[in-house]
This record gives structure tokens, sequence and C-alpha cells, in this order.
């Protein structure tokens, strides 16, 4: 898993205050789109590494992601 990705997770793993101020961190602190950051962090859900680093978080987005493919939300 590179660096970036750890970043990912540690920032996912965070609670914000509202979507405009996470997408304002992203950027300034990952230096990428909140489009970007949503694609890298999909792809993290299904990688056995990311799990090993932060299986709180994977499983948390991992059951959200089915939810909302089931239409549970």
């Amino acid at each position: 898993m590179s660096e970036r990705d750890r970043a990912v997770l540690d920032f996912e793993h965070r609670s914000w205050p509202g979507a405009g101020a996470k997408e304002r961190a992203i950027r300034e602190r990952l230096g990428i789109s909140p489009t970007r950051y949503y694609q890298l962090l999909n792809a993290l859900l299904d990688d056995p590494a990311a799990l090993a680093h932060d299986p709180v978080t994977v499983n948390r987005l991992r059951r959200r992601r089915d939810a909302r493919r089931r239409g549970d939300h």
C-alpha cells in the first residue's frame, strides 16, 4: 500500500463537521480533488492491504457501500 493510500484511509477515519469542510481539507491536505479522493477510497475498500491497515474504517465503508448497492439508504 502506498503512502497516499494510507493517507486516504487515515483521512477517512476522521469525522468531519460537514461535506464542505471535508472537501476543502481533501484539496488542501492531500492535494487531490474530492472526486479523485472518492475513486481512490472506493478502490481501497477491495484491497486486502487496506483492510489490514485499518479494518474498522474499511469494514464501515464496505457496509455503507453494500447498503447503497442494495438500496438501503
